[in-house]
């Protein structure tokens, strides 16, 4: 028998997606990474108090490193809580690592994240790799959304 708490844990919750890396970038691969917290970050990411929008990751000494992700100090916090936009370290396999510095050396590539969750209790980073696009590739992926929208609309008016 499982209680109610097993079933909540189990699903993946998110907390905060980077909508700008989709418009910005074309993604190639995503992986999953745990994501190490202190103290009452995991508290601040609980209430969704969480910004994605400039943040990415980089591969130094064999580990890889999220920058730029602003996590809001916890209200009931007091003076030990951590700086917001302090650098975290990111969790993943040695190969898995391995694969993403051959990978993020190549022209063009870098490390996105693209959504944060829990997962059975565990914080943890989509983190994508990512190519960034050009004004006109941004410009053709605007027009062609705006064309599939026209006509799922013309569809929806002969039904």
């Amino acid at each position: 028998m499982s209680n109610a708490r097993e079933t909540t844990t189990d699903a993946m919750s998110d907390i905060a997606t980077n909508h700008q890396a989709h418009h910005a970038y074309f993604i190639e691969e995503t992986y999953e990474a745990g994501l190490v917290l202190l103290g009452t970050e995991v508290k601040s990411l609980r209430e969704g108090k969480i910004n994605l929008k400039e943040s990415f990751a980089r591969i130094e000494g064999g580990e890889v490193f999220l920058y730029r992700c602003h996590i809001s100090p916890y209200r009931h916090g007091n003076f030990a809580n951590p700086d917001p936009i302090r650098t975290r370290k990111l969790l993943l396999k040695a190969d898995e690592v391995r694969r993403l510095f051959g990978k993020t050396q190549q022209k063009g590539l870098t490390l996105v994240p693209l959504r944060v969750y829990f997962k059975r209790g565990w914080a943890k980073v989509e983190l994508a790799l990512a190519r960034g696009k050009k004004l006109y590739d941004k410009r053709e992926t605007a027009a062609t959304k705006s064309a599939k929208r026209d006509i799922e609309r013309a569809t929806r008016r002969r039904r």
